[in-house]
């Protein structure tokens, strides 16, 4: 099999983010997240908030004022969105994301971080799909390093959990994320992110063949259309 995609799934404190800029450096291939939410954005004419809303990128202190402002009569003041209307919008802005992670893997040479791309791209072919993953401890010590308190942390572990396990039974249909949903596994207890970056380059050269090459190098983020 030709590895032309890397897709990298990450809990939150686990430094996915940190380990996919490291493999797309050292593969030569293309570091995509953010640009995932521009396409889509573009291609359904929508605000790229609104979709980083739907993909619960969003801050929560944003998302807090907002439902704070929808408070009122009732379950809701006037003009508030109506619960299925939400939900069409939000099941709408997936679709939007999904396509074009499918289009950018069509496109090849890239590394795909988040948005559920593992899921997306189940069972085509010269996908590599990595899971990043470090135990909650870890993980909210590593997030109490950032700014706020370790309450904080905890708290965001579990709900970053909690909406990922929605997510994934809500549009993939999977009950429980289990490691056979991926190629490779890395846990980040024990590993720096360079020593993951590795384990994860070398499975995609070893599941490339010894003489897998990126058809086109990475390019240079002022080349991007």
């Amino acid at each position: 099999m030709t590895v032309r995609v890397v897709c990298i799934s990450r809990e939150s404190g686990a430094e996915g983010e940190t380990i996919g800029r490291l493999v797309s450096e050292r593969l030569g291939l293309q570091y995509v997240d953010e640009e995932v939410i521009s396409r889509a954005a573009e291609r359904g004419g929508v605000h790229a908030d609104q979709l980083a809303d739907s993909e619960q990128r969003k801050s929560r202190l944003l998302r807090v004022v907002e439902v704070l402002s929808d408070m009122g009569t009732g379950s809701g003041i006037v003009g508030a969105e109506p619960a299925p209307a939400r939900t069409e919008r939000e099941d709408l802005h997936r679709d939007l994301i999904r396509g074009v992670v499918e289009e950018i893997a069509g496109e090849g040479n890239a590394v795909i971080v988040a948005h559920a791309a593992s899921m997306a791209l189940a069972g085509q072919e010269g996908m590599l799909r990595v899971l990043v993953t470090a135990s909650p401890q870890v993980r909210i010590r590593r997030l109490t390093e950032s700014p706020g308190s370790e309450g904080d942390a905890q708290k965001l572990v579990k709900e970053d959990d909690a909406a990922r396990a929605l997510y994934f039974k809500r549009f993939y249909s999977i009950d429980r994320e289990l490691p056979t949903h991926y190629d490779l596994v890395v846990n980040t207890d024990v590993l720096e992110p360079e020593q993951a970056a590795e384990i994860v380059v070398h499975a995609a050269n070893v599941a490339g063949g010894p003489d897998w090459r990126p058809a086109i190098s990475r390019p240079e983020a002022g080349d991007r259309p």
